[in-house]
């Protein structure tokens, strides 16, 4: 059945069966559009992302009424690639990041040879280039100006170099089951590391390689984190936001944003909490590619 919302045609799922909105949540065309934080100093991290990692300032966009500036930038055009979207708030030079936010991402292909440019350009090099403990992949770890943490892993051409969002949850079975059933993501691999006491889950809508994921970690008996004020959300996209929003209700997240057409713009979103309250928003993805036009 097909109920109009605002002018809108949208589906009425409250009828449908688990069963169906699952098999729905499979078929639909998603993928992981952009990720937003917080910065102190605009400029000055579009400077370091663009010299230091190698990424394109996509556009920018003003909005003195609410007093904000955005900045887009990736490796790709936004219509097909994963990219970040930063936000400058009129007069805030500093955001606590909290303790769940981990890290950010980017595949290169010499890991060595870019923490020599970060280091050239005044970064901050956390941890050396060096294998990850119990493994071969060769990383390393940077902070950005604002304190964000990036891991390079070291990788052969790949269309995506932004590949990676890190948080951290309390639950990683819940996790799992949520972000598989809600958001249709593949459990993509897992991996236990008794030895340092955490589990690490990468979900996601199609190969690392290829594709940016998210990378769930479960440190041994801690339940809960600080989230802080910095990082903001993923936005995914979806072709329908009011089915998409009967199948987070139905699989334990919470709606914190209704289904429908935004103020002046008309893109449809929806946005929701994740069990650890880790925040997603939808996007319908006709109305997304009419935006970047």
């Amino acid at each position: 059945m097909r109920v109009t919302v605002n002018g809108y045609a949208a589906q009425a799922c409250t009828t449908a069966s688990p069963e169906n909105i699952l098999e729905w949540v499979k078929k639909d065309k998603r993928r992981l559009l952009h990720v937003v934080y917080r910065v102190g100093d605009l400029e000055r991290t579009i400077k370091f992302y663009t010299e230091c990692l190698g990424m394109k300032l996509l556009r920018k966009r003003d909005i003195p009424e609410e007093r904000y500036t955005n900045a887009f930038l990736g490796y790709g055009p936004e219509e097909a690639h994963f990219v970040i979207e930063l936000t400058y708030n009129y007069g805030v030079d500093k955001y606590d990041i909290g303790t769940g936010f981990g890290h950010f991402g980017v595949a290169v292909e010499d890991v060595s040879r870019t923490v020599e440019l970060i280091k050239a350009k005044g970064g901050k090099v956390t941890r050396e280039p060096g294998p990850v403990k119990g493994g071969n992949t060769v990383i390393a770890f940077i902070e950005d100006p604002d304190g964000y943490k990036f891991e390079l892993l070291e990788r052969g051409p790949t269309p995506e170099p932004l590949c990676q969002v890190m948080l951290r949850v309390g639950d990683l079975d819940r996790s799992i089951k949520f972000y598989e059933k809600a958001f249709g993501m593949e459990l993509l691999r897992k991996r236990d590391n008794p030895e340092y006491k955490y589990t690490i889950a990468m979900l996601g809508y199609g190969p690392e390689d290829k594709n940016a994921v998210l990378e769930l970690t479960y440190n041994y008996g801690v339940t809960d984190y600080e989230k802080g004020n910095g990082y903001a959300q993923i936005a995914i996209g979806t072709d329908d936001v009011y089915r998409t929003a009967e199948a987070i209700k139905l699989f334990g997240g919470k709606i914190i944003r209704e289904p429908g057409p935004l103020p002046g713009i008309n893109t449809k979103i929806t946005a929701c909490l994740d069990p650890d309250g880790w925040k997603t928003v939808f996007v319908d993805n006709i109305d997304f590619l009419k935006e970047l036009e």
